[in-house]
């Protein structure tokens, strides 16, 4: 199952929890808009090439729209719409206020030099400029983009409309970027995971963890369970996996990737097959990386008692029931990574208010917003008797379809 009918699939099962209006059901299933455009630049070379960029802002019931633009070459409508869709549910679940936006252009950045990337970014932004904006839609870097990204667009976007630092977050610190925001994600999926450990009398030192992915999330949660005296005993990424099962020195590992952009050959773990990664034996499975990763295939093999979702959709439905019969506590991807789009919005208040934040009161104000949504989401589940993903999903689905009918959506 696709990520778009995976997310819909979630939101139909919350509405029929909550007993929804099957008319406001709907009316949350289709975006708000979603735009489709060419990009074309010139090469170095001189030769033209054409890339085709996507935005697709899904809701504005609970505040401006929110999301990542990702370059990539599997970048498509369906999965920038799943995206948008799932962004909507994060903001709620978080108690942000935003909705959920999401975009991304069909290429592949590693194959374009820095100034074709800018080139591109800058085209793409000029296509957009007028339904993106500070009250609008708000984007932020996600796969393939990064600082840089986002200060082209804030430039290109200024050129119309005014020095506008808002219109972007997750920007270079020196354009009005936040302390704190490149450590978010991973450290937003840290608090989420010790609210889970605490609920179970458990804490991050006595446990052993494997973590997928070792990009800018995976190498944040390894280095902050690290810190916390947590055990992690494997680690992946797309050049290889790692094991060693008395626990992995991270920021050796870190500096052995960073001489050899690889983690294989380092010297205080062992190789492991990247496949068995997902079923290596440990506490807690932390998937960074891409989604669907845990499928009907791999879900009986897993040995993890706990699943944090790090990346976006990584569980199929059909390897959620396999996990939800082994009793694997799977906490859900709308609210594990939620700590990225939460710094934004601390980004965004700071440069709408002109007055910046120390890094202290960012990490802080970021595990109060977390333990505060872990303990709403545990309501939920009280309430409805479901799961965690369920628990979220009715939390967030609720608050979006009250402010929807409070703004009087039929009018």
């Amino acid at each position: 199952m696709n990520a778009l009918a995976s997310t819909s699939r979630n939101l139909r099962h919350a509405a029929r929890i909550l007993g929804l209006d099957s008319k406001i059901e709907k009316s949350l299933l289709i975006p708000f808009r979603e735009i489709k455009v060419e990009c074309t630049i010139p090469k170095d070379d001189g030769s033209l090439v054409s890339y085709v960029g996507f935005r697709v802002q899904h809701d504005n019931a609970r505040g401006p729209m929110k999301g990542g633009i990702r370059y990539h070459p599997e970048v498509n409508p369906d999965e920038v719409n799943a995206l948008a869709q799932l962004m909507t549910w994060k903001t709620a679940v978080a108690d942000i206020p935003y909705g959920g936006a999401k975009g991304g252009i069909g290429c592949t950045p590693r194959e374009l030099s820095m100034s074709e990337l800018e080139r591109l970014t800058r085209v793409f932004t000029q296509k957009i400029h007028d339904l993106i904006g500070i009250h609008t839609d708000i984007p932020a870097p996600d796969m393939g983009t990064n600082a840089q990204t986002m200060a082209w667009i804030l430039d290109e976007y200024s050129k119309f409309h005014g020095y506008s630092p808002a219109v972007v977050t997750g920007k270079p610190l020196d354009l009005g970027g936040s302390l704190g925001r490149e450590a978010a994600t991973g450290r937003g999926v840290v608090f989420a995971t010790e609210a889970l450990l605490a609920e179970h009398g458990k804490k991050i030192k006595d446990l052993t963890f494997v973590i997928q992915g070792f990009g800018n999330v995976g190498s944040w949660v390894a280095r902050l369970i690290h810190e916390k005296g947590g055990k992690v005993v494997a680690v992946s990424d797309i050049t290889g996996a790692v094991k060693n099962p008395n626990g992995i020195n991270v920021f050796d590992l870190l500096e052995h990737r960073e001489k050899t952009n690889s983690l294989v050959n380092f010297q205080g773990a062992d190789g492991l097959d990247p496949n068995e990664l997902l079923v290596h034996e440990c506490d807690v499975l932390i998937p960074c990386a891409l989604g669907g990763v845990l499928n009907r295939e791999n879900a009986g093999g897993v040995r993890a008692k706990f699943i944090v979702e790090a990346a976006n959709h990584p569980t199929d439905p059909e390897a959620d029931e396999i996990l939800s019969k082994k009793e694997v506590i799977i906490l859900p991807d709308i609210y594990a990574n939620a700590g990225g789009v939460t710094v934004s919005y601390f980004e965004w208040v700071q440069n709408i208010q002109g007055f910046m934040w120390d890094e202290e009161k960012v990490n802080k104000e970021l595990q109060r917003y977390m333990t505060r949504a872990f303990y709403n989401i545990k309501s939920m589940c009280k309430s409805h008797n479901c799961n965690l993903r369920m628990g979220a999903f009715t939390l967030a689905v609720n608050r979006v379809a009250r402010a929807t009918l409070l703004r009087g959506w039929e009018a």
